[in-house]
């Protein structure tokens, strides 16, 4: 009979296992993910992929980083409100374990003062480091590179490319976006997206027109720019029908633009799925799931963004800082209002 050459899935990962993979001692691996100074970086960093990899539960990883220090975090973000922060906090709070690092949440609403107020008020209560979450995608200003803790910046990469960044990958996810659209038939495409001054609606608009010229086609016409609103979409969908009644593929910049653009081609006499596929971005729960038929969108992954920020700070923690802006991939989420050409 063969023997288990790892931890079975009903069983927990154990520092043993930790230890097995990332091909060092037991001793080791408990000095590598407790912050200890006799460890060289390339080990430490190959003991925390290693816990990484086989989900060695996240509380026990934040109580091995944060060992001899306060235990504290600050999560700092400039839109509380927002649609987008709030999935990103989630994640990270996940990844910081319930009970076992304390969390303090500052929102700066935007305003570049009180920001530093908040980071004054943080530092004054000796956290370990600060996690860093925008309201867009569009580069921020580095908080500096003088601060004593680590941070790393979520969702708005830092201007500062010493700085380590955590964002979605814009540019691609329009690419799958489209390449979901091309795999339903669909030939004659058409980009209603949103605010230019946005980098976000830009690289969307990049990646699907690359995925487009890829597969050898151009879209019905250039994309359109415009709002983030149902009513652009609305209006943008009266012009694109009037003037290219063939168009049988529509992506929007996001989930309300593509419920304007269903109530257009409701109106018109046009199908969805059946005569036009439509794709949103951004899968807001509330409006692809009240839309008819249900929205087909773009799920950033934000959790995940906030989870890997978190882990990032937790190896800057134990010593083992990265810089430059990393891309998370995004993924396509498939619902009524994308179906292949019967």
């Amino acid at each position: 009979m063969a023997q288990a050459t790892g931890p079975s899935r009903a069983q927990p990962a154990t520092l043993s296992d930790v230890a097995r993979l990332a091909g060092v001692s037991i001793a080791t691996a408990s000095k590598a993910l407790n912050g200890r100074s006799q460890v060289r970086a390339e080990t430490r960093q190959r003991v925390v992929d290693a816990a990484e990899r086989l989900s060695f539960r996240p509380n026990q990883l934040a109580r091995g980083l944060l060992a001899g220090r306060t235990g504290t975090v600050g999560l700092l973000t400039s839109d509380l409100e927002g649609r987008f922060s709030i999935p990103i906090l989630m994640g990270a709070e996940d990844a910081f374990g319930a009970g076992e690092v304390a969390v303090f949440l500052c929102d700066a609403r935007g305003d570049a003062i009180r920001e530093q107020h908040h980071v004054r008020a943080l530092l004054g209560r000796r956290v370990d480091g600060l996690i860093v979450v925008g309201s867009r995608t569009d580069p921020r200003p580095s908080l500096g590179r003088e601060l004593p803790v680590p941070v790393v910046y979520a969702y708005a990469p830092s201007n500062d490319p010493a700085d380590l960044s955590i964002v979605p990958d814009s540019v691609d996810a329009g690419r799958i976006a489209v390449t979901h659209l091309l795999a339903c038939g669909r030939s004659r495409i058409a980009h209603i997206t949103g605010d230019p001054g946005y980098l976000a609606a830009r690289e969307r608009s990049e990646g699907a027109m690359g995925a487009l010229a890829d597969a050898g086609l151009a879209p019905v016409e250039d994309p359109r720019f415009g709002a983030w609103s149902e009513g652009w979409g609305r209006a943008a969908t009266a012009l694109l029908l009037d003037r290219h009644p063939e168009v049988d593929g529509v992506l929007c910049g996001n989930d309300q633009i593509a419920r304007g653009v269903m109530d257009v081609l409701r109106e018109r006499g046009r199908r969805v799925p059946e005569d036009v596929s439509v794709m949103g971005f951004d899968d807001w729960h509330v409006l692809t799931s009240g839309a008819r038929p249900p929205l087909t969108s773009v799920d950033l992954n934000l959790e995940e963004v906030g989870r890997a920020a978190a882990r990032a700070l937790f190896s800057a923690i134990g010593g083992v800082r990265r810089s430059g802006t990393e891309a998370l991939p995004c993924r396509v989420v498939i619902r009524g209002s994308t179906a292949p050409l019967s």
